[in-house]
């Protein structure tokens, strides 16, 4: 009598479409018992490069492994990591240095091939024993992404799915990266409006910008009709923080329901440009070549925005281990001057990979170390997104008029 074939591994993932803040579930089946295998995730950024992380796990008595519930023993992660194929991504292996992986087309999916491998060793040289593929949204279905260049001002505006109105975000990145626009394309996935502004990049924006650009452009949000007026926040990350600092202590016109500051600092540029700021900034900065030839930028601030003045709640979500900006001492100065408080520690977007060190242009182009370490960042970066949403639930859906705190 003929036997039957084997029958051949298979791969799935659980949910093979969802939003980057959320968790899918790895698993492999028909394995032998107490099989070694690799399992591997790949993806071809928008910039053409590869990115990968991989974990080695064996087979458990049904011949299955499970990411959730399966320790790794070794790869780019160990241990139980559900979200670790993501979290765990760098370049592969003969890359160029100084890379960043961000999704710039968020009406696409970011795209992960996982596969499985038999074997611990030299994975890559063997033809996968099974594979599927996982795509990963900013944007939700309905969500409307609407191009705005009005009154001057410029950028990209994400509405909710459903009749509105909404609370609102004024959305601010730092310097040299441009207009990005995932955070805000996953905030209205969430339920906000959220507008990424462009106030760096366009060619008829420079460092020369006045505060009044910001002014306008919170108008033109609170303005428009998807909007609840009296519900628009401000979230800034890096230089975005600086900004929203002196945008709420200062500004006549903004008033934010409330704010959230990422890698933040209070720098109070003098003038009423930015490029005024700059220039005061630059005596502060100290240039440090450290091992492998990077660069750590770091900024000694006396300039200070009196927070005092800051009449709404904030967050802030700052890096223990930041290179960079003196953002702890940021959190600890302001929670002083407030009386109490407390303070997140992370950034990024969850589950998404670390970035220890990219290339920027400052006047010369340069590789930057950043800082920090890759698990305990995705682990604040899980836990700080999940407290700015529900700061932002708190504050821009729920709550009546509050006094300023952290």
């Amino acid at each position: 009598m003929r036997e039957k074939s084997a029958v051949p591994p298979i791969l799935s993932i659980t949910p093979s479409r969802a939003l980057v803040d959320e968790k899918f579930q790895v698993l492999v089946e028909n394995l032998p018992p107490g099989c070694p295998v690799t399992l591997h995730s790949l993806h071809h950024s928008e910039d053409k490069d590869d990115w990968e992380a991989y974990g080695h796990y064996v087979s458990d008595h049904r011949g299955v492994v499970s990411v959730t519930e399966d320790l790794s023993f070794g790869g780019t992660y160990t241990g139980k990591e559900p979200m670790g194929l993501l979290w765990s991504m760098r370049p592969v292996p003969g890359s160029r240095e100084g890379l960043r992986l961000r999704k710039i087309n968020v009406c696409t999916p970011m795209l992960v091939n996982i596969s499985v491998h038999s074997g611990h060793e030299d994975f890559r040289d063997r033809t996968p024993l099974a594979s599927a593929l996982a795509e990963r949204w900013y944007m939700a279905p309905g969500v409307k992404r609407i191009d705005i260049n009005k009154q001057g001002v410029q950028g990209t505006l994400f509405i909710p799915p459903g009749p509105g109105p909404f609370p609102t975000l004024l959305d601010m990145w730092g310097g040299g990266v441009g207009l990005l626009e995932y955070r805000s394309a996953l905030l209205a996935s969430r339920g906000y409006v959220s507008f990424s502004l462009d106030y760096l990049r366009s060619e008829h924006l420079s460092a020369d910008v006045e505060f009044k650009y910001f002014e306008t452009a919170f108008n033109i949000i609170r303005n428009h009709p998807q909007v609840i007026p009296d519900r628009v926040g401000i979230l800034g990350i890096s230089l975005g923080s600086m900004v929203a600092f002196n945008l709420t202590a200062y500004s006549t016109i903004i008033k934010p329901r409330c704010i959230v500051c990422i890698s933040s600092n209070h720098y109070h540029p003098p003038g009423t440009t930015l490029k005024a700021g700059f220039k005061i900034l630059s005596k502060y900065v100290l240039l440090t070549v450290c091992h492998e030839n990077l660069m750590i930028i770091q900024i000694i601030l006396d300039l200070l925005v009196p927070v005092g003045r800051i009449n709404c709640p904030m967050l802030l979500v700052n890096g223990c281990d930041d290179q960079n900006w003196p953002t702890v001492e940021t959190a600890e100065e302001v929670s002083d001057a407030l009386r109490h408080g407390s303070q997140t520690r992370g950034l990024g977007s969850t589950y998404g990979p670390r970035h220890p060190c990219f290339s920027v242009t400052v006047c010369f182009s340069v590789i930057l170390l950043w800082g920090g370490h890759t698990k305990a960042h995705s682990d604040a970066q899980e836990d700080s997104w999940r407290k700015i949403l529900s700061f932002l639930q708190l504050h821009l859906y729920h709550s009546p008029s509050v006094k300023a705190k952290l």
